[in-house]
């Protein structure tokens, strides 16, 4: 599950809908709530899938709160609304090749889209755990398998392990309500996702960084993979972790400029560069398959003030 709401952060639906009907009170404005094209609840969610104007927002409904997890711009399938994905696709800059991706958490299937339409010729397979969330992209978002896009609906760690290829990015985006589901945030998962990438290959993940357990999934990932950057995309926190010598970015500003050329992104990753943050040190327990802290998953969601605290700009 992938694409947040307007800010790039996962915000309730209502009390969005509230704000905006507060406003158009006080301006003397109707304001039109979107409406309800769909909903299906599933294994695994309970699905609702709005239009407001152009934009088609998939929800999960969780603890009677609303999460928007995709938003899809009718009118430009190009289009990428919520802010961090287009940092997502940063991970090609730092890549040593562009052959293949692996995306863990579909959604609507916008990021993996968008990079399929720039790059045809990009083997990209897309791993999605609920059967439901598959058939409401293709039947409201604007995608569809074909060749060098695969859907497959499975868990994607599980996916990992049973599958033998390897890949030069793997993304990760899987939501479930406000959190990352737990077995994709330990050390064990993660030294399976490092496993699985080719020479120069990089992991690239959304991190809410209100998300209950934050720190230790900073701390996770940073005692696996070699180097571990984050970048602040609107609100989430995207990071990138790989193994060998660290990138310059020099490196990166050359690689980036290389594939915008080629491309023609919209969004060109150079833009991304900038915001390239160094974690320096950590905070929180690291994450093992044996330590579920619980009461770490009721924490309340506080104000993330942790950047300045744990990394440094890159600038070399």
């Amino acid at each position: 599950m992938q694409q947040g709401s307007r800010s790039g952060r996962r915000t309730c639906l209502r009390f969005a809908l509230a704000v905006l009907a507060l406003a158009g009170i006080g301006a003397g404005l109707a304001v039109a709530e979107p409406r309800l094209l769909e909903e299906r609840s599933s294994t695994y969610n309970n699905i609702y899938v709005y239009k407001d104007g152009s934009n088609v927002m998939m929800t999960f409904g969780h603890n009677r709160r609303f999460y928007t997890e995709s938003i899809y711009d009718s009118t430009d399938e190009l289009a990428l609304p919520v802010t961090y994905t287009r940092y997502m696709t940063v991970g090609l800059a730092y890549a040593s090749a562009a052959d293949n991706l692996l995306e863990i958490g579909f959604g609507g299937g916008r990021t993996a889209w968008y990079l399929h339409k720039h790059m045809p010729k990009l083997d990209i397979t897309c791993v999605e755990l609920d059967p439901a969330v598959v058939d409401l992209a293709q039947k409201h978002f604007g995608v569809k398998a074909e060749d060098k896009f695969k859907i497959v609906t499975a868990d994607g760690r599980s996916y990992l392990t049973k599958n033998r290829e390897t890949w030069n990015v793997i993304m990760i985006d899987a939501y479930r309500g406000p959190f990352v589901p737990f077995h994709l945030l330990t050390e064990e998962f993660y030294k399976l996702v490092q496993s699985k990438l080719k020479p120069g290959g990089v992991v690239v993940q959304n991190v809410e960084p209100t998300t209950m357990m934050f720190d230790s999934a900073i701390a996770t990932i940073s005692k696996v993979f070699a180097n571990v950057e984050v970048l602040d995309a609107g609100g989430n926190i995207v990071t990138v972790a790989y193994d060998g010598p660290k990138r310059s970015q020099p490196e990166l500003m050359a690689r980036a400029a290389v594939l915008q050329q080629k491309h023609n992104f919209v969004y060109p990753l150079a833009a991304f560069l900038g915001e390239r943050r160094a974690v320096t040190r950590t905070r929180g327990k690291v994450l093992t398959d044996d330590f579920a802290p619980v009461e770490s998953l009721l924490a309340i969601e506080k104000h993330n003030r942790k950047l300045d605290e744990f990394s440094e700009p890159v600038t070399k």
